[in-house]
């Protein structure tokens, strides 16, 4: 399984004081050399945290995979087209929200995502839509021509009780060996941290999660080389195992 690392948060902190510090692409190049195997970076439309300029540096910077997260709005979409990204991953935006609330609705948007994905089909550029774990929205992810999807792992990662986590759990699960099944690629992501990843890193049919605040948060304490490193060797499974059955970190 693969690591992306999403680096929207170095760029939060440099924007807190207008500056140039510290700089997104020097972050992307820490996190390769750490051992990721992709970028993410979320371009919104309020351009609070990743900028215009961000994005065209780390197309040209970035060695592994540049996964761009964005709307599927009219602007944005001729962005990406232009930069060309590895991966475009379309996602739901709204201008309040702290993160990213849920997953696309691609049963109701079917025809504005398709006409999406067309568009950076047409300029190269392999698209992933992020979904919760439902099957209508898998279907309608296939019907409407997207690659891959990226099942939405908040509510297993916000899961109040073991019970609930396991029944949550189960259903990525599900979703992930479903979406296999049906010819798309399968990524996750959203809430993962390292105390909550290690389930989902023994999924077989996910291919990479994508991790970003809780990697970010380690960082300012342990440094960002080794949060990155701390968290492949995690999800690639390298580290014992302690009484709970949870990974313990060397």
């Amino acid at each position: 399984m693969r690591l992306a690392v999403n680096i929207d948060h170095i760029a939060t902190l440099r924007n807190a004081r207008g500056g140039l510090e510290p700089d997104p692409v020097l972050a992307a190049r820490i996190v390769e050399q750490a051992g990721a195997e992709g970028i993410v970076c979320h371009l919104r439309e309020d351009r609070r945290h990743i900028r215009d300029r961000d994005v065209v540096l780390l197309r040209e910077a970035v060695a592994t995979k540049l996964d761009l997260e964005m709307a599927a709005t009219p602007e944005i979409i001729r962005i990406a087209m232009r930069i060309k990204p590895d991966l475009a991953t379309l996602v739901p935006e709204h201008r309040r929200e702290l993160t990213t609330e849920g997953g696309l609705d691609v049963v109701r948007q079917r025809t504005k995502l398709r006409k999406a994905i067309q568009q950076l089909h047409d300029a190269g550029i392999v698209v992933s839509l992020f979904v919760d774990p439902v099957k209508r929205q898998i279907d309608a992810a296939k019907e409407i021509g997207a690659d891959i999807i990226e099942i939405h792992t908040g509510e297993y990662a916000e899961a109040k009780s073991s019970p609930q986590r396991e029944r949550l759990l189960k259903r990525v699960r599900a979703t992930a060996a479903f979406a296999r099944s049906m010819g798309l690629g399968v990524n996750a992501g959203h809430g993962l941290s390292y105390d909550n990843v290690v389930p989902i890193a023994t999924i077989t049919d996910i291919e990479e999660i994508s991790i970003g605040h809780a990697l970010i948060a380690r960082a300012a304490f342990v440094g960002l080389d080794r949060a990155v490193q701390d968290m492949v060797e995690l999800v690639k499974g390298n580290s014992g195992d302690d009484k709970t059955g949870r990974k313990v970190l060397g």
